[in-house]
């Protein structure tokens, strides 16, 4: 069974109740979960995200989800994304300096990834990227999305009637990245969460395909 500590942080409107789960081992990184729209039912109990969050405990990292403004216990109203982002950065600086050292993976579902996703470009600009991003159902096409790095890990579902498949497509083609599509699977990925569980945990080491391809190139020569 895994470990968890309810915690609550100071936040741009007050505060945010949050939840820790544990590895069994001694981190080896830090996970910052991102929950789907708070005025749609999202909450960090989001059964996408709660799936994210122990696939990285699985991987030895310790998972840090809050509730969006407005839910649960978390003080002040939905702020569009960019009140969101500013608290997932409180969470990044408070995390960072509870472990101090450690990488930082980024992951969400649905709205959580426009969260993730920007606040990347903001990790990034400051001179401490993240790790690696995981994101499930991206929100292209509801929301403008950041680009994101080559080696990012995105699951989509074919039959996604919330965010099309193809919206999400027009978004990465320019960006020239793959993304995972389990056959039958819905916005929520019903009876299908094991898929994703499954692709992280297999992905999670491995290079991108733009570096595997160079690798395989230069083996050949």
């Amino acid at each position: 069974m895994i470990k968890t500590e309810k915690f609550t942080l100071t936040g741009g409107a007050g505060q945010m109740e949050g939840i820790l789960d544990f590895p069994k081992i001694t981190p080896r990184g830090i996970a910052l979960v991102a929950h789907p729209h708070p005025l749609y039912g999202g909450t960090m109990d989001n059964k996408v995200a709660v799936t994210l969050a122990r696939t990285f405990v699985q991987l030895g990292y310790v998972v840090a989800r809050i509730n969006f403004r407005g839910v649960g216990a978390s003080e002040g109203v939905h702020d569009h994304g960019k009140g969101e982002m500013e608290d997932m950065a409180i969470l990044h600086q408070w995390m960072t300096q509870r472990y101090p050292g450690l990488p930082v993976a980024l992951s969400g579902f649905s709205f959580g990834t426009f969260v993730q996703s920007h606040l990347a470009h903001q990790l990034a600009a400051q001179g401490t990227p993240a790790e690696r991003l995981v994101l499930v159902g991206s929100a292209a096409g509801k929301w403008e999305m950041a680009t994101v790095p080559a080696d990012t890990i995105l699951i989509h579902g074919e039959n996604d009637d919330t965010i099309p498949l193809i919206d999400v497509l027009d978004w990465l083609r320019p960006q020239d990245i793959p993304v995972i599509v389990i056959p039958g699977a819905d916005h929520f990925f019903h009876r299908k969460l094991q898929h994703i569980k499954s692709w992280v945990t297999q992905l999670w080491h491995r290079p991108p395909v733009a570096d595997a391809a160079e690798t395989d190139a230069a083996s050949a020569d």
